[in-house]
């Protein structure tokens, strides 16, 4: 028998498997390149930080969503949260592009709670960009 501790009670075979080849890049998807954006996810699923508070001890000093881009932060407010990059809690190896539009300028603010800046502007494109083959638009 399983000790209770070591159940995983939120498994859902289905889900899970589909999610990893899904974010390994794997299986049917009907546009190219796409990228898992971990920031996006992380603003949209745990807006305040909760959960990575919870399971990441070494940034619970970092209040609100700002604790999903540490390494955005200025010097002071991470000295403020007891943190040190590439000591207490590493650097970031990769900082991809498209994270950018998800960390709001400096100093201040943060971002939307659920990463949004406001509607997408995709003028030029059509239900048809999304189905066809061409993809040079």
């Amino acid at each position: 028998l399983c000790s209770p501790s070591v159940l995983k009670v939120d498994y859902d075979v289905c889900s899970n498997y589909g999610n990893w080849l899904y974010s390994a890049g794997i299986g049917n998807d009907p546009r190219d390149n796409r990228k898992f954006n971990m920031i996006k996810q992380g603003l949209d699923y745990d807006g305040n930080g909760d959960y990575v508070r919870l399971w990441v001890p070494e940034l619970q000093g970092i209040k609100g969503a700002d604790i999903h881009t540490p390494w955005a932060l200025s010097s002071a407010a991470l000295s403020q949260a007891g943190v040190t990059l590439g000591e207490s809690y590493p650097r970031p190896v990769v900082t991809a592009p498209e994270w950018s539009r998800h960390v709001p300028p400096r100093p201040g603010g943060s971002p939307h709670p659920r990463g949004r800046r406001g509607p997408a502007q995709h003028k030029d494109r059509g239900i048809d960009f999304y189905f066809s083959r061409k993809k040079d638009a």
